[in-house]
């Protein structure tokens, strides 16, 4: 059984994977990741976790306060965006209740940066949401920015971390690259290097 924590406190979370710095709907997708001994970190676990993901992502305002409800509803758009990540990957059809979930929240509210005017600074564009929606609103955000990523040439270069057991996602910066950080790869090669030992004794 996996042990899962939650928050960056309790374990370490890993850098962002490739990809992330552009596409914030992979960094979404990534914000639980199983580590070696079976741990498990959900940066989303928990309404302060929840919180502070957002806030450092500007989908949120510092002064936000989020319920176990809004958590919740964090984390069940992030399994369902893993699942069409996933699908992506293989190359398989999606499954029609991850679609569905991605356009729900993709028209819960708008997302476009409606046009202001400050009588002192003068015109500007902001997303428009009134406290209630915060959640609804990062996750439009995040929806339509998986939407892209799912449909763009970035798909093409989306797969799996090839470390298990990490289960994280990446776009490939290389075509032989597939880790989702330094951590990974060190890992990975570590255990080619020990099955080629292992094997060169056998034999």
């Amino acid at each position: 059984m996996k042990e899962t924590v939650t928050g960056e406190s309790a374990h370490p979370a890993p850098p962002p994977a490739p990809g992330a710095e552009l596409h914030p709907s992979l960094d979404f997708a990534n914000s639980v990741v199983t580590l070696p001994g079976g741990r498990r970190i959900d940066l989303l676990g928990s309404p302060p976790d929840a919180t502070r993901w957002l806030v450092e992502r500007d989908l949120a305002p510092e002064d936000a306060q989020l319920w176990d409800f809004c958590a919740g509803k964090l984390r069940a758009l992030r399994d369902q965006t893993r699942v069409l990540i996933a699908a992506r990957i293989d190359g398989s059809p999606a499954a029609p209740a991850a679609v569905e979930a991605l356009n729900d929240a993709l028209t819960r509210v708008p997302t476009a940066s409606l046009l202001h005017w400050d009588p002192i600074g003068g015109p500007y564009r902001a997303v428009s949401h009134p406290a209630t929606q915060i959640v609804d609103h990062a996750l439009a955000v995040l929806a339509a920015d998986a939407a892209e990523l799912l449909t763009t040439p970035d798909a093409e270069r989306l797969t799996a971390c090839g470390s298990p057991p990490c289960d994280r996602y990446l776009v490939r910066t290389h075509p032989r690259r597939h880790w989702c950080s330094v951590r990974c790869g060190d890992r990975a090669r570590a255990a080619r290097a020990y099955a080629r030992r292992a094997q060169a004794t056998a034999d």
